[in-house]
C-alpha cells in the first residue's frame, strides 16, 4: 500500500476590480497592443483598498472547503504560500485559520515567490504521505499591487492580484503511475540570479520597496528552467510528455508559456492559460488556474496535470498530479 496525497477540492478569488491594459495608457508610454504582444495579458484584478493578501486567501479556501463537501475543521493544516502577506508577522495562514473558522491543527506560510505554489505543494505531500497530517489545505494568494513602482512599464502592467486553494487528502493507492494524487515533485533554486528579480526593501532595511526585474534574463532562464524541471518530475513518476493530460504553468507570460510547452512537445490545446484575464498573480497562479481548469469542465479525474513554476529567488521546480 501507497500513501498518496489526493486532490479533494479546488476553489479560488480574484477581487472585484478588473484593470484593462487600456487604464495604463494616460499614464505610462505604453498601450494595450503592446501589453498584449509582448506578455498576452488583456486584463487583471486589483484589490480594493483596504483587502488583504489573506483575505483574497480565506475566500478562495472557502470555496476549495465548499467544493470538497468539508468543513474547516476537517482540514489538518493550512499552507499559504505568498510574498506579500498582511503583516511581518503573524502569518498570513494563521489569519487565514481564523477567518475560516478553523479551530484545531496548524498553519503557516511559504515564500518561494511565484515558486511558491509549488513549494508548498510539496511540503503538504511530504507532509501526508509521512502520516504528519491527513489533509492539508495548499493556499497560493497575492496582493503584488501593492509592491508595483507605476512609472516602470516593463513590470507595473505585468502583476495582478488573487488567490486559488487546493486541498488535499490522504488516499490508497498501489503505487504505480495511475494512481490519482501526487505522482512526483521537483524543487529547485540559485540564489545567485536573485539580481534578476526581486523587490528593493524589506524589513531589515525598513522600506517596503518595489519589484523590479530583469525581464529577457528571467524569460531565458524561465523557458530553460522549467521545461527541464518538469520533465525531471515527469522521469522521477515514470512518464514523459506524451503521457501529460494537461500542463497547468505559472502563468507570468504567453510567450513563456508557449516555448515551455513546445520544449515538452506538448501541444497548446492541452494547456491551461489563464495569463490573458488574471495577469501574473504569483503563487495564486497555478492554484487559480487549476481552479479555473477545473470548473470550465477541461480537468477531469484521472488526468495527468503537469504544474511547473519560476519565481525570484530564482526559485523554480514541478508538480506532477493525477487528478
Amino acid at each position: 500500500m501507497t500513501i498518496r496525497a489526493v486532490v479533494a477540492g479546488v476553489g479560488h478569488y480574484l477581487p472585484e476590480r478588473i484593470v484593462p491594459n487600456s487604464a495604463f495608457e494616460d499614464t505610462l508610454d505604453t498601450s494595450d497592443e503592446w501589453i498584449r504582444s509582448r506578455s498576452g495579458i488583456e486584463r487583471r484584478h486589483f484589490a480594493a483598498e483596504g483587502e488583504t493578501t489573506s483575505q483574497l486567501a480565506a475566500k478562495a479556501a472557502q470555496a476549495a472547503l465548499k467544493d470538497a463537501g468539508l468543513a474547516p475543521d476537517d482540514v489538518d493544516a493550512i499552507i499559504v504560500a505568498t510574498s506579500t502577506a498582511d503583516l511581518t508577522f503573524p502569518s498570513a495562514a494563521t489569519m487565514v485559520q481564523d477567518q475560516i473558522g478553523m479551530t484545531r491543527g496548524f498553519a503557516f506560510d511559504v515564500q518561494a515567490v511565484c515558486a511558491g505554489f509549488i513549494f508548498a505543494l510539496s511540503n503538504a505531500n511530504a507532509m501526508i504521505i509521512s502520516g504528519q497530517a491527513r489533509r492539508v489545505m495548499v493556499i497560493g494568494a497575492e496582493t503584488f499591487s501593492r509592491i508595483m513602482d507605476w512609472t516602470d512599464r516593463g513590470t507595473c502592467v505585468l502583476f495582478g492580484d488573487g488567490a486559488g486553494a487546493l486541498i488535499l487528502e490522504a488516499a490508497e493507492g498501489a503505487g504505480t503511475s495511475d494512481d490519482r494524487g501526487i505522482l512526483a515533485t521537483d524543487l529547485n533554486s540559485d540564489g545567485r540570479f536573485r539580481d534578476l528579480l526581486y523587490v528593493d526593501g524589506g524589513v531589515s532595511t525598513q522600506t517596503t520597496g518595489h519589484l523590479r526585474m530583469q525581464g529577457k534574463e528571467v524569460f531565458r532562464h524561465a523557458v530553460e528552467k522549467l521545461a527541464d524541471t518538469a520533465h525531471k518530475a515527469l522521469d522521477k513518476a515514470g512518464l514523459s510528455g506524451a503521457d501529460v493530460d494537461w500542463i497547468v504553468p505559472h502563468q507570468a507570460n504567453l510567450r513563456i508559456i508557449k516555448a515551455t510547452a513546445q520544449r515538452m512537445q506538448v501541444p497548446m490545446e492541452r494547456v491551461i492559460v489563464t495569463v490573458q484575464d488574471h495577469g501574473n498573480t504569483s503563487a495564486a497562479s497555478i492554484p487559480l488556474a487549476l481552479s479555473v481548469g477545473k470548473a470550465e469542465g477541461r480537468i477531469k479525474p484521472g488526468d495527468l496535470v503537469v504544474t511547473e513554476a519560476i519565481g525570484g529567488g530564482l526559485a523554480w521546480g514541478a508538480v506532477v498530479i493525477r487528478w
